[in-house]
């Protein structure tokens, strides 16, 4: 039986491999009896538009194929798209990894470079239910599957767009150069009704486990069980944060006194002054902001 798609793809993910990839691409969908629409994104927000413009109607999924931009774009306009009466009756979701990082597919068992993987797991139509995160900030609302996070995480990812030529050396130059600047911040944060202030110098708000592909940020993290997971870095001295840095890479950075973990359904964050936030490794809004988690609201195709 054939399978009716809706491709939001990123020729210019993987800096560029994913459009010498393309040719490849159609042919082993249409190999695989899946009739796909693909639509080409040519600019920064470009997979929000085609996705929340598109009329869903006929098509059995929608495939955000690049890397965790492309996916946090085509999952937000997924969300804005009211081609269907209600999200219920859309198309179930799908991630086909195409770009340099691909933190999320890490929960998926996917590589970066693992396309046809992902294109044989959406042959065996299993469907999952997974929780996706919302955020409001005073003037936006988005949606992410992956992280959200500001302070030192959202240096590192402004410094790591000017080396972003270096590829995965980028953010690892980013840490250092902004390691040299480290400031704290102080900040209230509210978890279900439970308040707390504390000399932060990050903090990240997570769906799923992985952040940057090799960071497992939250490791007791689960992608459908309604709680988000919070992680505190707080005030610590440059030579500490390079002892903890390295022990995010196997989720062992919660040993360390200045880390503090948590969870819940709904997060408010207040600071003294607006910072500016990282959701899945874009860098959109700004504090104050709130979260929280929809429970098993996304439909997806998932690995057996």
């Amino acid at each position: 039986m054939v399978l009716k798609a809706l491709v939001i793809y990123n020729p210019h993910a993987g800096h560029g491999r994913a459009g010498k990839l393309l040719p490849i691409f159609r042919d082993y969908l249409q190999q695989n009896a899946i009739d796909a629409e693909i639509l080409l994104t040519t600019h920064q927000g470009h997979g929000v538009e085609l996705c929340r413009e598109a009329d869903f109607s006929g098509y059995d999924v929608v495939i955000a194929s690049g890397g965790d931009g492309t996916v946090f774009e085509v999952l937000n306009g997924y969300y804005e798209n009211h081609s269907q009466n209600n999200s219920q009756s859309k198309p179930p979701f799908a991630i086909v990894p195409n770009g340099t990082g691909n933190a999320f597919s890490r929960d998926m068992g996917l590589a970066p470079g693992d396309w046809k993987k992902a294109i044989d797991y959406l042959l065996k139509k299993h469907i999952r239910e997974i929780d996706v995160a919302r955020f409001k900030t005073a003037t936006e609302q988005y949606y992410y599957l992956n992280i959200v996070g500001f302070g030192f995480v959202s240096e590192v990812n402004e410094a790591s767009i000017k080396y972003k030529k270096l590829g995965n050396a980028a953010y690892i130059l980013a840490v250092f150069t902004s390691l040299a600047q480290l400031k704290t911040y102080p900040l209230t944060i509210e978890m279900d009704g439970h308040k707390i202030q504390r000399e932060n110098v990050f903090v990240e708000v997570s769906n799923s486990r992985y952040t940057g592909t090799t960071f497992l940020m939250a490791p007791a993290a689960e992608l459908d069980d309604g709680l988000l997971d919070i992680t505190l870095l707080n005030k610590i001295s440059r030579l500490k944060i390079l002892k903890v840095f390295p022990s995010i890479f196997k989720g062992e950075h919660t040993q360390f006194d200045e880390i503090e973990t948590f969870q819940a359904k709904k997060i408010k964050i207040t600071t003294d002054k607006p910072m500016k936030l990282s959701p899945d490794g874009e860098l959109l809004g700004e504090t104050p902001i709130e979260i929280d988690c929809l429970h098993k609201d996304l439909k997806i195709f998932w690995p057996e």
